[in-house]
């Protein structure tokens, strides 16, 4: 493929715009599934009962779960919009739930090229998911910020082996640009559900909370098991995350975790802590390195926290997570917006 699109063709591009077809249906079993991919047990993911005793009509999305629909929604996006490059490597993501999505809901998914930024050197993109359900509210936001890497970044040999062990009709490089022609967001008024901000949550009292609290450390195993699950469920089938020759091809030292898998791990460290994994209205978390997962001894990652900020008048708080594998972080900087009761 060519060298990058000049920035300046593709900021034109900012702004282009379309929605999903048709609709997609949360199903429970979808998300007890996403749930033990990012092992996350909490008790409002796996039990109706659970979940209504914090005041939801069904089984409660894990944080991270809108990534999957989004994944699906952004292939089009990176195939014939965002074109150019050979590959994308994720550096940042940003959650912000409205209210959390839950079993039964059937969501319009909408995307759209928010930003193009060039920093040394390098480009950064960043596309967006608006999650809108039946009754026309949006529930969810979601942003990816990734990088756009060029053939003079990769090994040659990469793209023959990635196409050889790649799923049937799944392309990771793209398929080039096709005739281009910008649609952009229809003009019309913007509804955000306020459920997430105006129900009771079922996390602390803010009252017993004080700046620096910390939260008590977790430790997470990853094995080369695990990250094939999350590839299926989650529709990630970048074989860097399960095939070892070509994780080094990529220039990388053995095989890794998802990016999104460790953020989900993060998401539900998070809510074990809190009791409410719909009490977090935002969750941004800048990737720092990868963790590196042997195929004998897989990878222990160390999750900690601290409450960084207290907000009286909304008694909510801002926690910051913590992430570290082998001695390095994972997470640069992960924070959570957190209401409390």
């Amino acid at each position: 493929m060519t060298a990058a699109a000049e920035p300046s063709a593709l900021e034109a591009r900012v702004g282009h715009y379309y929605q999903m077809d048709g609709t997609y249906l949360v199903g429970r079993e979808k998300l007890r599934e996403y749930a033990r991919a990012v092992q996350d047990y909490h008790p409002a993911h796996w039990d109706a009962a659970a979940a209504a005793d914090l005041g939801y009509s069904g089984l409660v999305a894990p944080l991270t779960f809108t990534s999957t629909p989004g994944m699906n929604c952004n292939r089009l996006m990176f195939e014939q919009i965002v074109v150019g490059y050979d590959t994308y490597m994720q550096t940042e993501e940003v959650f912000e739930q409205h209210r959390p999505i839950v079993e039964g809901d059937e969501l319009h998914v909408d995307v759209e090229l928010t930003s193009v930024r060039r920093i040394a050197g390098r480009d950064l993109i960043t596309v967006t998911n608006t999650f809108t359900d039946a009754a026309g509210e949006r529930v969810h936001t979601l942003h990816t910020t990734v990088v756009g890497v060029t053939a003079e970044d990769l090994n040659p040999e990469i793209k023959s082996a990635v196409h050889n062990a790649m799923m049937h009709d799944v392309n990771i490089f793209g398929v080039g640009e096709a005739e281009y022609r910008k649609t952009v967001r229809p003009e019309g008024e913007v509804r955000i559900a306020e459920a997430g901000v105006t129900r009771t949550p079922g996390t602390p009292n803010f009252d017993d909370l004080k700046v620096g609290d910390e939260l008590p450390a977790h430790h997470t195993r990853l094995s080369r098991g695990d990250l094939v699950n999350y590839a299926g469920v989650a529709g990630d089938a970048n074989p860097i995350h399960w095939d070892e020759s070509i994780a080094k091809l990529a220039g990388l030292p053995d095989v890794i975790a998802h990016g999104m898998l460790t953020m989900g791990l993060g998401a539900g460290f998070a809510s074990t802590w809190s009791g409410d994994p719909g009490a977090v209205t935002r969750y941004a978390i800048r990737l720092s390195a990868p963790a590196i997962v042997s195929a004998t001894e897989g990878a222990d990652i160390e999750f900690g926290g601290r409450i960084k900020s207290l907000d009286p008048a909304t008694r909510s708080g801002v926690v910051i997570v913590t992430a570290k594998s082998a001695g390095k972080k994972i997470f640069g900087l992960a924070t959570l917006d957190v209401r409390f009761r």
